[in-house]
This record gives C-alpha cells, structure tokens and sequence, in this order.
C-alpha cells in the first residue's frame, strides 16, 4: 500500500519535471537593452555585436535567394541569376570573415561520373561569377552531389528542372 502512494506520487512528478527540463530559459539580458551605456568601454563591444547582428540578419535574407537554375547539360550562369549572385558578392566582400560553400547538383539522367563532373562544373561556374566580382577564392568552397540530394523527387521534366541547380550554403 505505502508503494502504491510512492508510485503515484512518481508518476505525477516526473512528468512535471520532464516538461520543465523541457522549457527554455528566458534570456535576462534582453530586459536591460534599453539601459545606456556606462562610462566602462562597453560603447564599442555593442556596436561590434550590433554590426555582427546586422550581417547574420543580411545573410538569412540572402539564403531566401541562394539557388541558381541550369540548363539541361549547362553550366553557365544566366542574366537572370546575376542579380542575386550580385547581392552574395556584395555581401561576401563587406563581410570577409563570412564563408559560403556552392553545392552542385543535377538531375537523375546521366552516369553518376557525368553528373558528378557536371554538378563541379556549375559550382565552379558560380564560384568563377563571385570571384569576378571580388569576392576571394578563400571564401568559396564548392562540393558536387551529382544527383544524390535531388530537391525534387520525380521523373518528368519539371522536377528534373529543379534538381539542376547550385545552392550557396554559408
């Protein structure tokens, strides 16, 4: 009978100490953001996490845009995507501690040697475009999948479409 009690009084704390494990701590100094700044220095390590802050926000935005669209068996970069890849330069060249890798892809057609060949051959098309806009080589890496992580699982022309492409991850 005691061990009934012992049991049932488990049984209701532990899923109370499970959620509560689960909860997140609210941060206390977000609360203190709109005190001023004191006569110790601290004026310049906030405005360095501030433009730190801006950039990570600059680079989310860009990630909406981050996929470049090829041809079937092309690799050059058309006018339409030139605008965007402007923005990533841009973005890189004012931020140099920032790194992107370019992945390459392709559609299911083809040996897995071409569509290797082919998904390097659209990385380095964009890598080549960034650099031509001053970003530095340090910068980029780039990385083929070949056909191995198609965006779009199908067989017909439209899905093939999207899985041609190049993703630029920071």
């Amino acid at each position: 009978m005691q061990l009934n009690k012992v049991l049932k009084g488990l049984m209701l704390v532990l899923p109370i100490m499970a959620v509560a494990a689960c909860s997140s701590k609210k941060n206390t100094n977000d609360d203190q953001s709109g005190m001023g700044v004191g006569a110790n220095g601290m004026e310049n390590s906030s405005s360095n996490l501030s433009s730190e802050e801006q950039a990570r926000l600059q680079m989310q935005e860009l990630q909406k845009n981050n996929i470049v669209y090829f041809g079937l068996d092309k690799y050059d970069v058309t006018p339409e995507y030139m605008q965007e890849l402007d923005a990533h330069a841009a973005f890189l060249r004012n931020n140099p501690s920032y790194k992107v890798t370019v992945e390459g892809h392709t559609d299911e057609r083809g040996t897995p040697e071409y569509n290797i060949a082919l998904g390097e051959r659209r990385a380095n098309a964009v890598k080549m475009y960034l650099q031509g806009k001053g970003v530095s080589a340090d910068q980029i890496d780039i990385v083929s999948y070949g056909k191995e992580k198609p965006a779009v699982l199908g067989h017909d022309e439209a899905a093939y479409a999207k899985n041609r492409r190049a993703v630029l991850v920071y």
